[in-house]
């Protein structure tokens, strides 16, 4: 597709990375030329999320999904930096590093950190606030739906902090509470963060319904 030509919706394109023996990447490709990208786990599912922004009042949004094991013992051992070291310093050097220069490469879509931001839920959300705090040149943005309890926050946050939405449910106390440490946690660092406490329970339904708001809020637009 030519990224300077309006389509009447956007596109999926998939590439399969040799990453761990085969690592596939999906990419919802905006209508219009992309204004922000985010960078998503689980992306077999949250790419396809992207009709849901078509239909909101958002700048024109590319979603760059890498898709997450269905092991979900190797899951979290690539999303959290607390369990395999090892394992989570490789996905993060694939996610960051050999998917990034592809959309570059391939779409031509290489935007400032102010215009990008790295998405996770449950247990996506402990590779969104790892990387983004790690790497805040990268990412201007983190969204954390649902977080989990496996990576938590440190006494030393680093000096550099982007901005951060988070989001849970009433029906989801465990990951209510969660967030809202999270929350505190990054306020006290200096943060600007947003904490949005839902009606709803844990699921894509429920995090899907948040993402548009999430995307308006970093980025513009109601």
């Amino acid at each position: 597709m030519n990224m300077n030509d309006r389509a009447t919706a956007g596109a999926f394109v998939t590439k399969t990375f040799d990453y761990d023996g085969g690592r596939p990447v999906t990419v919802y490709v905006p209508p219009d030329p992309p204004e922000a990208v985010v960078f998503a786990s689980d992306g077999q599912r949250i790419s396809q999320w992207g009709p849901f922004l078509e239909a909101a009042d958002v700048p024109p949004t590319m979603i760059v999904g890498g898709h997450g094991l269905t092991n979900e013992h190797l899951r979290l051992q690539e999303y959290s930096p607390v369990f395999d070291a090892e394992r989570f310093a490789a996905h993060e050097k694939f996610f960051v590093g050999n998917v990034r220069q592809w959309i570059t490469s391939r779409f031509g879509v290489g935007l400032p950190a102010e215009r990008t931001a790295v998405f996770g839920a449950s247990a996506g959300r402990e590779l969104a606030l790892a990387l983004g705090l790690r790497h805040p040149d990268v990412y201007g943005a983190i969204f954390c739906a649902s977080p989990g309890a496996g990576y938590t926050p440190a006494e030393g946050m680093p000096p550099r902090i982007p901005r951060t939405y988070l989001v849970a449910g009433t029906q989801e106390p465990f990951f209510l509470e969660n967030a809202m440490r999270w929350a505190a946690a990054l306020r006290d660092a200096g943060a600007d963060v947003v904490m949005k406490e839902r009606t709803g329970s844990h699921g894509d339904a429920f995090w899907r319904k948040e993402f548009p708001l999430m995307v308006a809020w970093a980025f513009g637009r109601e």
